[in-house]
């Protein structure tokens, strides 16, 4: 048992570090121009950095990007609580909830920045590994929320 929780903890330690630093790396697209990401455009000739467009659709992306990673961080503290407290025999649904909620969220504004990519970036640049990280943690994130969501505590 006590092998199969430090996984389930290993398993949604690595989805939340994923959120994270796909969440603040500036590397959603790159190119030989420059990279940018959900808060910054950086051109490779500069030092200077712009701001992300003011579009509401970047706007989205960066706050379904921040609810993911808020919401599985209170799933990880709501599953150390019902570790402690919950009865025996009981389920973690509400951390299973949350976790999954944080998958939704992520996949949402990875959905959301692939549509719109093609309208705000030239052909040149394609998508970076922070795109990427964030669509790792999307099923890393649901199946940790899946399983957080069938466990049982034991004795």
């Amino acid at each position: 048992m006590l092998i199969l929780l430090l996984g389930i903890i290993f398993l949604h330690i690595s989805a939340l570090v994923l959120l994270f630093v796909s969440t603040t790396v500036s590397v959603w697209t790159t190119g030989t121009m420059g990279t940018s990401d959900l808060w910054l455009n950086c051109s490779t000739d500069s030092i200077h950095c712009d701001g992300a467009s003011t579009g509401v659709w970047i706007q989205v992306v960066q706050a379904l990007m921040i609810l993911s990673i808020i919401f599985s961080f209170l799933s990880l503290l709501l599953f150390f609580c019902q570790l402690f407290t919950l009865p025996k025999g009981g389920r973690f649904i509400p951390t299973g909830i949350f976790q999954i909620l944080a998958s939704l969220f992520v996949m949402s504004g990875a959905i959301i920045y692939t549509l719109m990519h093609p309208d705000w970036v030239s052909d040149e640049y394609s998508f970076g590994y922070a795109y990427i990280l964030a669509w790792v943690a999307f099923p890393l994130a649901l199946i940790s929320g899946l399983i957080y969501a069938v466990l049982r505590k034991r004795e």
